[in-house]
């Protein structure tokens, strides 16, 4: 039997194709150690996936993630009192608002390029809003043929109906598509959905995974998306 051929390639975008970490620490207040500025914003970053997760579990609809950013930095500063002070009401906006204009990392660009010349269909499928989406399009130089947020299909990843609902729109079958992400909850999610999975190693995500395990589990584990092209033709 003739395998499927890939047609479409969707991307989680903040982590995986964003270095949201440089980002952050940028925008949070300079006095605090860099060290330190570091551990708040994995840890800021963390309590986001946990509030989605929780949301999730409830049977919640979607939260505009400007709001959820904004509801876990409140919390995290409970949790980090010596920092208080320094976090204003048009600091806190500045750090929420910071999330809408981070940097693509290194390799990224070219990689989609590449990806896109080879005759493959590119989509931001990630959690969040249409308008954070626009926005990190902007701020990256990233372009894609379309871009899919939990605003937009109704439900957040790793939600099976999530990817239901994506294959369904674009019109292509699981087995004609890959999913690569820096979070294997996106990618896991996606493999129960039959897609094809290219998991992507940051450093600033996925921090309590066991990574031996993630290697086992993907089609694909890569350091970065150098040669990410290469592999989607291996399917």
């Amino acid at each position: 039997m003739e395998k499927p051929q890939i047609k479409a390639v969707f991307f989680d975008f903040m982590g995986t194709c964003l270095d949201w970490h440089n980002g952050t620490i940028k925008a949070l207040p300079q006095a605090i150690p860099e060290s330190e500025r570091s551990k708040l914003a994995l840890e800021w970053r963390q309590d986001y996936f946990d509030s989605n997760a929780a949301r999730l579990a409830a049977k919640e609809p979607p939260e505009n993630i400007d709001i959820t950013m904004r509801n876990t930095l409140d919390a995290l500063l409970e949790k980090h009192t010596a920092h208080k002070p320094l976090f204003g009401e048009q600091t806190k906006q500045q750090c929420v608002g910071a999330w809408h204009s981070m940097p693509a990392w290194p390799e990224v660009r070219q990689a989609i390029e590449d990806v896109k010349a080879a005759g493959y269909e590119v989509f931001v499928y990630a959690n969040g809003t249409t308008r954070l989406q626009l926005d990190l399009c902007k701020s990256s130089g990233l372009s894609f043929n379309m871009l899919f947020s939990s605003e937009l299909l109704g439900v957040y990843k790793p939600a099976p109906e999530s990817y239901t609902k994506v294959l369904d729109l674009v019109s292509v079958k699981p087995e004609e598509t890959v999913m690569v992400a820096a979070h294997a909850y996106d990618t896991r999610g996606g493999m129960k959905a039959g897609m094809r999975t290219v998991y992507i190693h940051r450093w600033t995500d996925d921090i309590n995974e066991d990574m031996e395990v993630v290697k086992k589990e993907h089609d694909f584990f890569l350091e970065d998306m150098t040669g990410l092209v290469e592999v989607i033709n291996q399917f």
